[in-house]
């Protein structure tokens, strides 16, 4: 089997995606990455190997390089626009995520990619992760009914450092952390809900961050450089991004399409770094108890059960590899959808529902909480995308 010639656009903070997916004999080799930085083009060979092209810009790699898929690894606000110019070359495209800032962009996307026939990818590397296919392997199971509602609470307890030092602190450049970070458990809700977003209403505050004036341009510098676990509490950070004004507090109510209720919570502030996922069945719930390998996910089924008392606990598998095993995982799917096409874990649908409730609901929290409706996608593009691609 030769292998897939691999492009890989930015080469940065979501590098090692790229490195899972360098496996040259095996059935997949990166052969050109395309990097406007020094760094990152020294990055990549280091990480890659010497031998491999480096360029400057998608239009170069695409002019200059047969490829068979590429890997979009660059900040959120170019997502669509380079994704656009891949496809348009029919080429199979692997888009981190989120797959753009905008529902408008995300629409583009999809459209495109069917009018190209070529294959699309999102990158939403939670869907591989143990936590969430146990807990969704219990949803199926119908231990716990039929699903009624699902909470989730995520604890950013690094988000000071991850978030607000560089572009992520700026609306036009990530337009809502409920993108960013929030599309992750966006998504994962509508996967164990079993449906998508239909209307969403929020309230947020820049609670935090924005009363720090210390500022600095760090577009020299990468969140490894600066980031230290010892400084606490939050209002003692140092260096935030010039520009800070999306939320670093954001609630979310959601009502789904099959009738499930649910809520996101997001805060970047607190001392702890976990997402806590309650689902509740009209025979039970689940919810886990810390999100890495060795965590528990608790199960109570009975009235005779109460707190620190499940009816029973699943402990949370290890696996190798970034996010608790999920990102090589998601890179060999993702391969193997590009070489072969096909059903996938991960749905294109699902990754432009996540970026139409994030994007909506941060409205909805700029907006005193006016509830927005979520537009669903065409039948004919869900029936496409669901369908594998065909």
């Amino acid at each position: 089997m030769d292998d897939l010639r691999i492009g890989v656009i930015g080469f940065g903070a979501r590098h090692d995606l790229a490195v899972h997916a360098h496996r040259p004999g095996e059935g997949s080799a990166v052969t050109v990455v395309a990097d406007p930085s020094a760094r990152g083009k020294a990055q990549a060979r280091e990480a890659i190997g010497e031998d491999v092209a480096v360029v400057d810009s998608v239009e170069e790699l695409l002019a200059g390089h047969e490829v068979d898929a590429v890997m979009i690894l660059t900040p959120d606000a170019t997502h669509a626009s380079v994704a656009l110019r891949t496809l348009g070359a029919g080429i199979a495209t692997f888009c981190e995520k989120p797959m753009a800032i905008s529902v408008e962009d995300a629409d583009a996307m999809l459209a495109l990619a069917q009018e190209q026939r070529a294959r699309l990818y999102v990158g939403h590397n939670m869907r591989h992760m143990p936590v969430v296919r146990q807990m969704k392997a219990i949803v199926d199971s119908g231990r716990i009914g039929r699903v009624r509602a699902i909470w989730c609470r995520h604890f950013v307890g690094a988000g000071g450092d991850f978030y607000f030092k560089d572009w992520h602190a700026e609306r036009e450049k990530a337009m809502s952390l409920l993108l960013q970070k929030g599309a992750h458990d966006i998504d994962v809700i509508h996967w164990l809900a079993g449906g998508y977003t239909r209307r969403v209403s929020g309230i947020g505050d820049l609670a935090v961050y924005g009363d720090i004036t210390d500022r600095r341009d760090n577009s020299d510098r990468r969140m490894g450089d600066w980031y230290d676990v010892d400084i606490w509490p939050p209002t003692t950070l140092r260096e935030l991004n010039p520009v800070v004004d999306v939320e670093d507090i954001s609630m979310l109510q959601m009502r789904l399409d099959n009738g499930v209720l649910a809520s996101y919570q997001q805060c970047h502030f607190t001392p702890d770094y976990w997402r806590n996922y309650t689902v509740i069945g009209d025979a039970g719930r689940i919810e886990n108890m810390g999100d890495g390998a060795g965590d528990q996910i608790h199960l109570w089924e009975s009235r005779r059960s109460g707190p620190g008392r499940p009816d029973a606990v699943e402990v949370i598998a290890r696996a190798d590899g970034g996010h608790g095993g999920a990102d090589p995982s998601l890179v060999a799917e993702f391969l193997r959808f590009a070489r072969s096409g096909g059903a996938t874990d991960v749905s294109v649908i699902a990754a432009r529902e996540a970026v139409a409730t994030g994007v909506l609901g941060a409205e909805s929290i700029r907006d005193g909480g006016v509830p927005r409706d979520v537009p669903p996608v065409a039948p004919e593009l869900r029936a496409y995308f669901d369908g594998g691609q065909a």
